[in-house]
């Protein structure tokens, strides 16, 4: 029973279909087939403001070239100091940018404060000497499975361009943080201030099909030009566009993501006194021992060690595809540990 990653799922059969019908035939390359070019459009609507869309094959792929836009190589972006971008991208922001300096942040959940902000720009004054203040760098859903509330998102979108910084948001779980949250997608995104955002439909039902979203439309140019360069211009674009446009038309965003949390809300609500967090999207955080960690993977559930070593927290991640059957198995056997 997996409870792994979210990345571990399947392909949706709404995905699947997208695909099927895009396979035939002929289509123009580089973006510019019939299934491309609809994107700025599609998207505009469900975000409820003109943007621009670029399809990218992995979220590292979407974070790194996004960051890269925003901040020079002397650069500096301000991210939490458990961000993916920090964690699990192999440097991939530095790479990208040549140079970028991530500057880590702390914060409860995953989530940054509007002082920590400002704190940690006073601390770090820009001058010949140093690293420029650029961006910052957000997660929604954070790593610990936290949402920003639209109106703590905006506030804090506001204080970063007071800086002269510019928001990029990771949105990996985008689609479980608007499920939780049940608000309208531009109300956590272009409407809070978000400048770019690495929209993720992979770890939701796609097949290695991402996107970068501009909201601010000066920065597109920039961008394009270094997607080129890092040789993620798709030439058979086709494919990852016919999967963005049916996650979003068909809403297998919404179903896909509202049932990933309603189980890991099940498991949650199981064992209360057991929870490192709230658990507010589809990811699960709690306290066990490590004789009832190999007690449950004994039984056959599939999960991560999570924070240092020896911490006694463990992560289980609920997948769109997660049979109710293995929820209800994970939150009884938790409640018959002793």
């Amino acid at each position: 029973m997996q409870f792994l990653s979210d990345n571990t799922s399947a392909v949706a059969p709404e995905i699947i279909a997208a695909l099927q019908a895009a396979n035939d035939g002929y289509a123009e390359s580089y973006g510019a087939d019939q299934w491309s070019v609809r994107l700025d459009a599609v998207f505009s609507g469900f975000f409820d403001a003109p943007v621009r869309v670029f399809p990218v094959i992995s979220g590292t792929a979407a974070n790194a070239l996004a960051l890269a836009t925003l901040c020079p190589p002397y650069g500096a972006v301000f991210a939490h100091e458990h961000a993916h971008i920090v964690r699990d991208e192999c440097g991939a922001v530095e790479g990208m940018s040549g140079g970028t300096r991530i500057i880590l942040l702390p914060g409860a959940g995953g989530r940054i404060a509007a002082e920590t902000l400002s704190d940690a720009v006073r601390a770090n004054p820009a001058n010949v000497h140093t690293t420029q203040p650029s961006a910052l760098s957000l997660t929604q859903a954070t790593e610990f499975g936290q949402c920003y509330r639209q109106a703590e998102l905006t506030a804090l979108c506001q204080r970063a361009h007071e800086h002269n910084l510019r928001v990029h948001m990771d949105g990996a779980r985008f689609a479980n943080a608007l499920a939780f949250l049940g608000c309208h997608p531009g109300d956590i995104s272009g409407r809070a201030g978000v400048d770019v955002l690495s929209f993720g439909a992979t770890k939701n039902g796609a097949l290695a099909a991402e996107a970068v979203v501009f909201f601010n439309l000066d920065l597109v140019r920039d961008f394009e030009l270094r997607r080129k360069r890092a040789g993620h211009l798709l030439s058979k674009m086709r494919y990852a566009s016919a999967q963005l446009l049916a996650y979003i038309e068909t809403g297998v965003w919404l179903r896909n993501a509202t049932h990933a949390n309603r189980l890991a809300a099940q498991i949650a609500a199981a064992v209360p006194a057991r929870l490192v967090l709230a658990a507010e999207a589809n990811e699960v955080f709690l306290r066990l021992s490590a004789a009832e960690a190999a007690a449950l993977r004994a039984q056959g559930f599939a999960f991560y060690d999570w924070g240092a070593a020896d911490s006694g927290e463990y992560r289980f991640v609920v997948s769109w595809q997660q049979a109710p059957g293995d929820a209800a198995a994970l939150a009884k056997a938790l409640r018959a540990l002793p």
